[in-house]
């Protein structure tokens, strides 16, 4: 019973991994109660014999738990080789394990550089200054570089004494910084060639075992897999940035392909052009015509771009600019339009200088279209307009077909425009007329060598304004004359109202051209006297220009009882002397000076010689009216 307490005691100690002293200890008491006559010589024998086998359980079983940790660390370090793609982070965990396996004071890995004939620090593990961090040592050279050279493990026990190494200054100097003495170094070796070194010290003098040597040898075995594994992942990582790089060429031009044709079919401009390849390519896109003049886009385009030109034009292909491309549009060898590409988002490749190409291509489709759409409009347009001003189109039926066609709406009311155009030829005039009417359902024609406008549902002085705004943009001057059209809805008076305001403003237009007044717009009433003296008028037209002329100042008098129009006869009968109008008035001099600011609001610039005729003219009709009246009364 007494041994079985004692070998229970053993037990207990080695399943609680005691230490040695425990085991020890035990023996000692057994040894000293038999001294005391309180337990057998015999059995005393028999715990010196157990005690003896249970040492050798426990050295078999610490073995055991060392070996199974190499195993796990061996087996964890496997498992990263596989989960883990930084190579740094790899290496850092092997010299980290391989340290607290050896339980070395510092490990560290070297790999070599064959074009230097050096071997470098990676990683290291428990060094204490920086300059041993960065040792390089040439191969051949210490322990390190001696086993980076031959590839065979080599250990020392005090490698300061140990006369089989190469020893140089400012390694010794790193070494002793470091207080090593121990050192065992194990090669990695990648497909039968030295890549670097593993190596273990101990800052004290000891010996390192087999195991030791094996267990840092299959580290070293580790680290050179983690290696070749990043070799191969960066080769990997390589081709799939090329493929996805290609596949995404092939997709973007795959798509610029479609939305290209799709613009196309859908009839768009070069804006959309521009639009569209904005967004594959990224960047600012800019459109311009061979004179450089900007076509489309919002962006300024980088510096440079105009001195390209000609080349791009030469060879037909894209060029490089700084930061950015030049492409021509070219439709044989007649030069429409210029794409530039500026700052783009990402490397431009070939694919991408192709869909810039292919781009430009559409863009001279573009255009060609467009050239021909306004081409066939302007002969349908001058057609139209020919038949409607020659009475060649009463027929309503006919007439509401053709102006379907031509977009034109026939409407009761419209603004006519006759324009003598000088300084630029008739088809940019024309172009420039057709652009005023652009989405208004209206018409732009020639006839009769004059430049001819129908604006559905517009004034006609304003019409004619925008009309010789647009000649004026395009480089030259505009005259013109404006009329209403004034008809009922159905087609055979529109047709016959069209020609009563065509001749009417044609004669506004040749009235401003008699007087020199090249440049401006008019309608009838703003000729004044010079509708009466040059023009066809009857009651109906004296009655529009006195009403266009002191019209305001008689109404102003008939809802105020004032007595403008008087002060204005008394201004002009005295020669405009303030103070002999006031006494013919009968008021002060005051009076007739507030008096006449009044009219300046109502008639603005009525005192100017021209205007003022028109004026003086306008009081004597009225007075000549008023008297024929009142003797009819």
């Amino acid at each position: 019973m007494p041994v079985m307490m004692w070998r229970m005691g053993f037990l207990e100690l080695l399943y609680a991994d005691a230490p040695r002293a425990d085991f020890d200890r035990l023996v000692t008491e057994a040894e000293g109660q038999a001294g005391a006559g309180d337990l057998p010589a015999e059995t005393v024998e028999t715990l010196r014999r157990e005690h003896e086998l249970a040492l050798r359980l426990r050295e078999v079983i610490a073995r055991h738990r060392a070996r199974e940790a190499e195993l796990s660390a061996l087996y964890d370090t496997a498992s990263d080789l596989t989960a883990i793609r930084d190579v740094d982070a790899i290496l850092t965990a092997i010299v980290r394990r391989a340290r607290q396996l050896l339980n070395a004071d510092m490990t560290y890995l070297s790999l070599n550089d064959e074009d230097d004939g050096a071997s470098y620090m990676k990683v290291t593990d428990g060094a204490l200054t920086q300059e041993f961090r960065r040792l390089r040592l040439p191969l051949g050279t210490g322990l390190l570089g001696l086993v980076a050279q031959i590839g065979a493990p080599y250990f020392t026990e005090d490698y300061q004494a140990d006369e089989r190494f190469v020893h140089r200054g400012y390694i010794d100097e790193a070494v002793a910084g470091e207080h090593i003495r121990a050192i065992l170094g194990v090669p990695l070796i990648l497909d039968g060639r030295v890549i670097g070194a593993l190596l273990a010290v101990h800052r004290t003098v000891r010996q390192f075992p087999a195991a030791e040597v094996s267990l840092l040898m299959s580290f070293a075995a580790h680290a050179a897999v983690a290696l070749e594994n990043a070799r191969l992942f960066a080769q990997l990582d390589e081709a799939n940035a090329t493929m996805t790089a290609h596949t995404r060429s092939v997709e973007a031009a795959a798509t610029a392909h479609d939305r290209l044709t799709d613009l196309l079919l859908q009839g768009g401009g070069v804006a959309e052009v521009a639009t569209v390849l904005t967004g594959i390519l990224g960047g600012d896109v800019t459109v311009h015509g061979p004179d450089g003049e900007l076509l489309a886009g919002d962006s300024a385009p980088v510096d440079g771009w105009a001195d390209a030109v000609a080349g791009a034009v030469a060879s037909g292909r894209s060029v490089p600019i700084h930061d950015g491309y030049v492409a021509p549009s070219l439709a044989g060898t007649e030069h429409l339009a210029t794409l530039v590409l500026s700052r783009p988002s990402r490397p431009m490749g070939l694919a991408e200088r192709r869909t810039l190409e292919r781009a430009a291509l559409v863009t001279a489709l573009v255009l060609l279209f467009a050239r021909s759409v306004a081409e066939t409009e302007e002969r349908l347009g001058v057609q139209l307009l020919g038949d409607l001003l020659g009475g060649r189109l009463d027929d309503p039926s006919r007439l509401r077909e053709r102006a379907r066609r031509q977009r034109l709406e026939l409407t009761a009311a419209a603004a006519l425009c006759v324009a003598e155009v000088d300084g630029v030829d008739r088809h940019t005039a024309l172009r420039a007329a057709s652009a005023v009417v652009a989405g208004a359902r209206g018409l732009a024609g020639e006839h009769g060598g004059r430049l001819v406008l129908i604006a559905p549902d517009a004034d006609p002085a304003e019409s004619g304004e925008r009309l010789r705004e647009a000649i004026t943009r395009v480089g030259g001057a505009a005259t013109v004359g404006v009329a209403l059209v004034d008809s009922d809805t159905d087609a055979a008076s529109y047709s016959t109202g069209v020609r009563e305001a065509y001749a009417e403003a044609r004669r506004c237009l040749d009235t401003l051209l008699t007087l020199g007044r090249q440049g401006e717009v008019s309608d009838a009433t703003g000729l004044g006297l010079a509708r009466l003296l040059l023009g066809d008028n009857g009651p109906e037209q004296l009655g529009s220009f006195l009403e266009a002329t002191i019209g305001p100042v008689r109404e102003y008098d008939a809802r105020r009882g004032t007595s403008l129009i008087a002060t204005l006869e008394a201004w002009f009968a005295t020669g405009g002397k303030l103070k002999a109008a006031a006494e013919r008035l009968h008021v002060h001099p005051n009076t007739v000076t507030q008096r006449l600011d009044r009219i300046d609001d109502l008639l603005g610039d009525w005192r100017e010689p021209g205007h003022s005729l028109d004026v003086q003219l306008a009081l004597r009709v009225a007075r000549l009216h008023t008297v024929r009246v009142s003797a009819r009364g």
